[in-house]
């Protein structure tokens, strides 16, 4: 990712709002990441939303799609205003609506109704986002936006001597969406059933529709549909409202997955009786509470431009799918009681984002894998990225690391029973057809994919290269959920399953080719696979076995074993020497997560003074305060929650464990409001730029030796003070990490 400086600190309640001290919000810059780079492309867009919004808002202009998201920086027009549901670059939207103000002719399509626009008249933040669009020789048109959870507020103030029109989008050419007028009413009404990624998963979901109401504050002069003739849906759906000239119009938009009456309780509870400024005060609000629970004292704008940010894009996922008490099942197709969530990029985000979660936002972690075992219910298994049904995008069965996680930190809202029977079936029970498939990365309908290669992991101790695909990989992956299915065995007293899965995590160590130092994919006779990415291109398949990566990117990925790696590798100074030949033979990508953790292992070999240099290398290279300034898809926050733990000093590496390895602090002083009302303030004393190395370190007073910080420690608030050098010292390095041993 970006670029960075200085040091943070954590601390309780708001930012001072005077008129010579902004609030957090105020520092929040939502065009970070939407421009490519030197650095990179974060693959973001400028979403006005509040936390975990059903329905993020956000100028289009261009047409997103699976690998396109609907905001660029480098464009220059703007063709309308989206209600998205797609969470990441490489993932599809859904049940969208697109709201498009307008003068002069009937323009539909994307091209003719694209209008230009300055980034200068831009302000992009997560309450509100206004523009003006250059829409003729007749003037401009100033759009502004602001949103509730499930709807969104337009305010389009349309030039004088010129007729004002607001267009809804309900679907593009080739999708049977609907829209249909109340002139009475002065609503438009309808959905959109697209699914762009429905290929990419197994369930057809008949019933799928994202519906819409829109309620305009002023009597339209007309209203009309388009489209609605066309039976082979070949142009595009909708309905437009036409005002007169030079009028400002207040455009209420709500959306729902239930049905179209429920989109106007959701409009009437939201918004029906509320101003655009009042709801943007509401909104502002809310994001001001989350975003001061961290605090940056001393920091320069640009600073706290890229913490606030960070923590902007962090709370934006997973999104509520629910409404008021119900929700629609992307799973069963059918609607039930409760609350539910979505896009949980689980193989990007059990990493860092979602211990994240648990720090910022603990209130929603019970929801959260609640959702996850309605999920279960529903379909069969957890999801491993849901959007909003499986897909069966990226490998493993993570979601038991958050099941695992939410159990070590004591979370106890959801049921346990059903949490075990869940990670057990994806511990024990192979996908549909599991050998007679190869599990290619994004193979259409396929059956829902749980752990591809269970079948040979079980009798060989190792997923053969031969028989799945990406295999090597899956195998160190499905170590570390045995790991996580162990620990949630321990604390539900199944101590059978807990020796069992325990043993079944040091699988692993099977693919550890003492040749190379690293780890090797395997053939089903045994023999060692080609360690490179190569691929059969005749084939389309990995013949190495590895995911987004090579040996080098996974040899360290056993979060849980790195004792056992040690051991492997011939004790902590060939650890320590393999690592620095990973980073200096250009095998860290930190735009893509399996390296996340890699700038923190240095800990474990005792060297943690590496670890502090690493870490602070990292974030001044790949973050930056600027349109530009993510090296890689944000990935539903996991990339700017590795921002967040490392100015903060500390990192999740293995997140099920409750430990956080320590780093070094970017900044003098951060603080973190932590739930129970306690605040953790980190502080770095001489702490610059050059200064990055620990030279002693103390939590509440007493003196801290060991490079790790834990989950109970954090919670009980307090200074956690670190002494910053300019030069490496041998703090922390003494400590080791803990072998697993498997009693019998």
């Amino acid at each position: 990712m970006k670029r960075v400086a200085a040091l943070v600190v954590l601390a309780i309640g708001t930012l001072p709002s005077t008129a010579a001290e902004k609030d957090a919000v105020s520092y929040v810059n939502s065009l970070i990441g939407t421009q490519k780079s030197a650095i990179g492309y974060g693959g973001t867009m400028p979403f006005v939303t509040p936390p975990f919004g059903m329905t993020d808002w956000t100028p289009q202009t261009r047409q997103n799609k699976i690998s396109i998201v609907s905001y660029n920086y480098d464009d220059p027009t703007i063709s309308g205003f989206i209600g998205t549901h797609q969470p990441a670059i490489w993932m599809g939207d859904y049940g969208y609506v697109t709201v498009i103000p307008q003068i002069g002719e009937l323009r539909t399509n994307p091209e003719s109704r694209s209008l230009p626009f300055s980034h200068a008249s831009e302000i992009a933040q997560p309450d509100y986002y206004r523009v003006s669009l250059n829409s003729s020789a007749k003037g401009s048109i100033q759009a502004e936006l602001t949103a509730t959870e499930r709807c969104g507020l337009f305010r389009f103030t349309f030039p004088k001597g010129a007729t004002g029109r607001v267009i809804i989008e309900a679907s593009r050419p080739g999708i049977s969406g609907s829209a249909s007028v109340n002139v009475k009413e002065r609503e438009i009404t309808g959905y959109n059933p697209h699914r762009m990624d429905a290929h990419l998963g197994p369930l057809a979901l008949p019933n799928f529709k994202g519906y819409f109401v829109v309620r305009f504050d002023k009597p339209p002069q007309a209203m009309k549909t388009y489209g609605m003739d066309d039976a082979k849906a070949a142009s595009s759906r909708g309905a437009y409202a036409e005002f007169k000239p030079g009028q400002t119009i207040l455009v209420r938009v709500a959306t729902s997955f239930i049905s179209v009456d429920q989109a106007r309780q959701n409009l009437d509870r939201e918004v029906a009786d509320l101003g655009f400024d009042a709801v943007r005060a509401k909104l502002h609000t809310q994001w001001n509470e989350k975003l001061s629970r961290i605090q940056l004292d001393g920091g320069a704008d640009k600073d706290k431009s890229l913490i606030y940010t960070a923590v902007y894009h962090a709370l934006l996922y997973p999104r509520v799918f629910s409404e008021y008490g119900r929700y629609y099942s992307a799973f069963d197709d059918k609607i039930h009681d409760g609350e539910s969530y979505t896009a949980f990029s689980i193989w990007d985000t059990f990493r860092a984002e979602n211990s994240l979660l648990t720090l910022l936002a603990p209130e929603r972690v019970d929801g959260m894998i609640t959702a996850l075992l309605q999920n279960f219910k529903e379909g069969g298994w957890m999801p491993k990225w849901p959007n909003p049904s499986y897909t069966n995008i990226m490998i493993a069965t993570h979601a038991d690391s958050l099941v695992a996680e939410a159990i070590r930190k004591g979370f106890h809202g959801f049921d346990r029973d059903l949490a075990w029977q869940a990670v057990y079936k994806d511990a024990m029970t192979p996908p549909d057809g599991d050998t007679t498939r190869r599990w290619l990365d994004r193979e259409e309908h396929t059956p829902y994919e749980a752990r591809a290669g269970l079948t040979y992991y079980k009798q060989l101790g190792f997923i053969p290269t031969d028989k799945t695909d990406e295999a090597a990989s899956r195998t160190l992956e499905d170590s570390y959920d045995d790991w996580c299915v162990a620990q949630i065995a321990q604390a539900l007293g199944k101590s059978d399953d807990y020796r069992y899965f325990l043993k079944r995590s040091l699988n692993d160590r099977n693919l550890f080719n003492s040749a190379l130092g690293l780890m090797n994919g395997k053939t089903s006779d045994g023999k060692w696979a080609p360690i490179g990415g190569e691929r059969d291109d005749d084939q389309n398949r990995s013949i190495s076995g590895w995911t987004e990566g090579d040996a080098w990117v996974y040899t360290w990925s056993p979060f849980h074993d790195q004792a056992g790696l040690l051991d492997l590798m011939g004790g902590a100074e060939n650890y320590t020497n393999k690592l620095d030949q990973h980073f200096s033979g250009g095998h860290n990508v930190h735009s893509n997560e399996p390296s996340h953790h890699y700038g923190y292992l240095y800990d474990f070999g005792g060297k943690p003074w590496k670890t502090q240099a690493k870490v602070r290398e990292i974030a001044a290279k790949e973050y930056d305060a600027s349109p530009g300034g993510l090296d890689g898809d944000d990935d539903c926050g996991q990339m700017s929650a590795w921002l967040l733990f490392t100015a903060l000093g500390f990192y999740p590496v293995n997140p099920a464990s409750g430990e956080y390895m320590i780093g070094s602090p970017m900044f003098r002083q951060m603080s973190l409001t932590l739930a129970n009302g306690k605040t953790l303030r980190v502080e770095a004393e001489n702490n610059s730029a050059t200064n990055v190395y620990i030279q002693s370190a103390t939590l509440d007073g007493k003196e801290l030796k060991e490079p790790v910080v834990s989950w109970e420690q954090i919670q009980a608030g307090g200074v956690l003070h670190f002494v910053m050098g300019s030069e490496p010292s041998q703090w922390g390095g003494t400590w080791r990490p803990s072998p697993i041993v498997v009693s019998r």
